[in-house]
């Protein structure tokens, strides 16, 4: 399995931790790494007799990627960067309203065996009459264009396994405190000619507030048989003391046999999808869902 996302990968910070107890660990990290930003927050936070809004826990990948360091953050004592990098103390406390919160993503590629794709392809097709039009919590049906199956036990158990094995991973990259996962949800959506999902986030509801990470696994036939279908992940802004979506974004593309990890709370959209032939198995299909803590 390889990581390809553009977001994350470039290492080109030196970043030595100064724990308690006199410890220290080296570790390399891209200078705008939403962990390396909480790393300098935390410190400036405390210092600032801000503690308790930067309690959690880092996991933080060392020794080449071949160890991973968990500490709770009030073991940090300090950071040291090379080259230096300065964060504002202010900034670190409130950050300036209108300022952009970039969003950041991981994809995976190769994420199923050959095999395990082509029969989840198979799959599909021959599930086509139980799928169901899609609907959203308002029931707007100008918001969501696709089709969706709910229940697919064995390629659900497939995938949820899969996920399990590499969430700690997942949750290191993105720069995330580190959560208890309890529930780990799946849908398989279908979306052909025409189909769309306009902006929204995962999170936004009493029933889905505690769903931390959303995922897309794309998958569908050789060549290509449809265009269009990115998704488009925004980034944030502060509004009102709120957080809203800024007019920035990151393009995903739909690759086959890869999967996407992103913070619930973003703001995202499926663009509309063009597939000529119409037809069900043409269609752009992913296996989506959420992390639950």
């Amino acid at each position: 399995m390889n990581s390809t996302s553009q977001q994350l990968d470039s290492k080109d910070v030196k970043v030595k931790l100064l724990l308690a107890g006199g410890h220290e660990y080296t570790v390399y990290l891209k200078s705008d790494a939403p962990i390396l930003h909480n790393l300098l927050t935390t410190i400036f936070m405390r210092a600032y007799k801000q503690e308790s809004a930067c309690n959690g826990l880092f996991q933080i990948l060392i020794d080449q990627d071949r160890s991973l360091l968990c500490f709770p953050s009030e073991h940090l004592v300090g950071v040291v960067t090379e080259p230096p990098i300065m964060l504002q103390p202010m900034e670190a406390i409130q950050p300036v309203a209108n300022d952009i919160l970039p969003s950041y993503f991981l994809q995976f590629d190769n994420f199923f065996n050959p095999e395990e794709h082509k029969h989840l392809l198979q799959y599909v097709f021959q599930k086509q009459s139980a799928f169901l039009s899609t609907t959203t919590s308002t029931n707007d049906a100008n918001y969501r264009q696709s089709m969706v199956l709910y229940s697919f036990t064995d390629f659900s158990e497939l995938i949820v396994k899969k996920i399990q094995a590499i969430i700690p991973d997942v949750i290191s990259k993105l720069g995330l405190p580190s959560f208890p996962v309890s529930q780990i949800e799946t849908q398989l959506t279908a979306h052909n000619d025409g189909n769309y999902y306009k902006i929204h986030n995962d999170n936004g509801s009493p029933e889905t507030a505690t769903r931390e990470l959303t995922y897309v696994y794309y998958f569908y036939q050789v060549p290509k048989p449809f265009s269009g279908g990115e998704l488009l992940i925004y980034d944030s802004k502060i509004s009102n003391n709120s957080y809203v979506n800024a007019e920035s974004f990151k393009t995903v593309e739909p690759r086959n046999n890869s999967i996407v990890f992103f913070p619930s709370r973003y703001m995202h959209e499926v663009l509309p999808v063009s597939c000529p032939s119409k037809a069900f198995a043409d269609s752009r299909f992913t296996i989506n869902g959420w992390v639950r803590r």
